[in-house]
């Protein structure tokens, strides 16, 4: 990098730009942006793609390369003066629920992006290679599970297994993604993973600690422990005048049953268990009909390898159990065990953020983040900053533009002191 200088001469945080990262939020959230100020901008459709293809302009501008690999992962990489070294990541996804906010995940991209803007306005030299990552369906709200991106990254999902992937439409991975590819072309890279020597995602907390205690800056211990599992009761349709209520099988009696017996197994004194049942649909829908079928959707985490174990195994016994005349089928969709962070990279992180002065607090993280797989190549760990009375995948969600700055601030030396080392 001709022109560069040593990273001694002027640090990375003072460099970045507080308005310049808010102008970028505010533009990325016009993409999908609801009436409620919020956005919908779920995974491989036409917005995420747009979303896509501004970030890849802002990258090209910038003289960033710019590639995308077989899963739909967008990298954005500053090159370092090791042609041979391997590069530090930093990212997190574009996608949001249907009714999610601006902060979660664009954060971490947009945060990264300004790392690797400052890096050049400053003309800042890393040995590493920089790289930022937008992650494909971290979410998984359109597509189940969620962080497919990092997790086929990562070698714990299999490529050609998620590619077959259906949403409620019946819409496939692959062909959503080649459409997403076709409205935001970049080059591609060949295969999928490579030698990561570290992870950094800065994100918005998504609870109310910070804010509570007034810190500007979390310090990530781990990610607790998750499975997903849908559950499909089938039952009989019939007419809802004139079948005796002795003989129906009826598919929604049933499912509410399963429901209240898997809360019951559930149950935990301390608060710690975290048990949602997100998605409930019943056919055929009609109001005169008795229900044949209910899908719906379990979400369960819990810190503890050992809890996440027992209950989660429990689930297809209780729903048998309980299923009554009907027919019960459990389908496990993933189970990501109990994540905990480089202890090395939670230290630089601290270190960071004292020593530019920001208050900040050990905190372990209540949701999934596709940290949690990077975790399994290479040191990784998290950053978080406030969000508003800790609302999030809701479209009020709110941070501001100081906090934001602050994280990105303790992002940018943290990862330029991983990529000098």
């Amino acid at each position: 990098m001709v022109g560069a200088r040593p990273a001694t001469d002027i640090s990375a945080s003072s460099a970045v730009n507080e308005k310049r990262l808010w102008q970028r939020h505010m533009a990325m959230a016009k993409l999908g942006g609801t009436l409620k100020g919020g956005v919908n901008r779920q995974a491989l459709s036409p917005e995420d793609a747009a979303a896509r293809k501004l970030l890849a302009t802002w990258a090209k501008k910038r003289g960033f390369e710019v590639a995308t690999d077989a899963i739909g992962n967008l990298f954005v990489r500053r090159p370092g003066t090791d042609a041979k070294a391997r590069p530090i990541l930093t990212g997190s996804h574009l996608d949001t629920q249907p009714t999610g906010g601006r902060f979660d995940g664009a954060y971490g991209v947009l945060a990264g992006f300004e790392v690797l803007e400052a890096l050049a306005d400053a003309k800042i030299a890393t040995r590493r290679p920089i790289e930022v990552v937008a992650w494909m369906n971290e979410e998984g709200s359109r597509f189940q599970p969620g962080c497919v991106g990092s997790g086929v990254f990562a070698g714990s999902y299999d490529v050609a297994k998620m590619l077959k992937i259906t949403d409620r439409a019946g819409v496939k991975v692959r062909d959503a993604l080649a459409a997403t590819l076709k409205a935001a072309p970049t080059p591609r890279r060949k295969g999928i993973g490579f030698a990561v020597d570290g992870y950094i995602e800065a994100h918005i907390e998504q609870g109310p600690r910070l804010e509570a205690v007034g810190h500007t800056i979390g310090v990530v211990t781990g990610i607790q422990g998750s499975r997903r599992f849908a559950v499909d009761v089938v039952g009989e349709e019939s007419h809802a005048g004139t079948t005796p209520l002795r003989v129906r099988k009826d598919a929604l009696k049933s499912a509410v049953a399963v429901v209240d017996a898997l809360q019951k197994h559930m149950h935990d004194e301390t608060d710690t268990v975290r048990f949602t049942v997100g998605r409930f649909e019943t056919y055929p829908g009609s109001p005169n009909t008795v229900p044949g079928r209910v899908h719906f959707t379990i979400d369960f985490r819990h810190p503890d390898s050992a809890v996440l174990q027992r209950l989660g195994d429990g689930v297809d016994d209780v729903a048998k159990a309980h299923a009554g005349p009907c027919d019960v089928r459990v389908t496990g969709l993933s189970y990501v065990e109990p994540t905990v962070f480089a202890p090395q990279i939670m230290d630089l992180v601290r270190d960071t953020a004292r020593r530019l002065a920001l208050p900040n607090m050990d905190m372990p993280s209540g949701a999934g983040h596709d940290a949690m797989y990077m975790a399994k190549l290479c040191p990784a760990g998290m950053i978080f900053v406030p969000c508003a009375r800790g609302v999030s995948h809701n479209e009020a969600e709110s941070a501001t533009p100081s906090d934001l700055a602050a994280g990105c601030r303790v992002l940018a030396d943290s990862l330029v002191a991983l990529a000098n080392r």
